[in-house]
Parts: C-alpha cells; sequence; structure tokens
C-alpha cells in the first residue's frame, strides 16, 4: 500500500476514534470535532514520524521522476523559441 494512503487512513482512523469517544462523553459536536483534530495532529506529530518521512520520500520521489521526465522531454523538443 501506498504511504500516503497509511498515513491517511491512521489519521482518519485516529480522529474519528477520539471524537467518537469525545461525544460520548457528551461534548458538543462542534467541540469535540475541533478538539479531534487537535489531538490527531499532535499524535501524529509525536508518534507517526516514521509514516510521515515515507510520505515525504514518496512524494519527493515522485517529484523527482516527473521532473526528470519533463526535462527529457525538453531536451527531445530541442531548445525553446
Amino acid at each position: 500500500m501506498k504511504p500516503w494512503i497509511t498515513y491517511s487512513l491512521v489519521r482518519i482512523g485516529m480522529f474519528a476514534v477520539v471524537l467518537a469517544v469525545l461525544i460520548l462523553v457528551g461534548v458538543t459536536s462542534w467541540l469535540a470535532a475541533i478538539i479531534a483534530a487537535i489531538i490527531s495532529l499532535c499524535v501524529s506529530y509525536l508518534f507517526f514520524g516514521k509514516l510521515r518521512e515515507s510520505v515525504a520520500t514518496d512524494l519527493h520521489n515522485r517529484r523527482s521522476a516527473q521532473s526528470s521526465s519533463t526535462a527529457e522531454d525538453a531536451a527531445e523538443d530541442g531548445p525553446a523559441a
């Protein structure tokens, strides 16, 4: 599975769990959503560094491959007029 899919699913799942717990405790829904977003952001920042790094590496590799293929295409077309 692609790293960004895994990371996104983990973040969404964590948000959903925290949101459900807060709503069951009796926090209003809009406040529970804000608190759940903040908690999931903090937890993912602190504990999911390896997942975040693999997403960044994957994005960098895709960007490098895309820019190198664009450069090759430009070289084949010749200089711009």
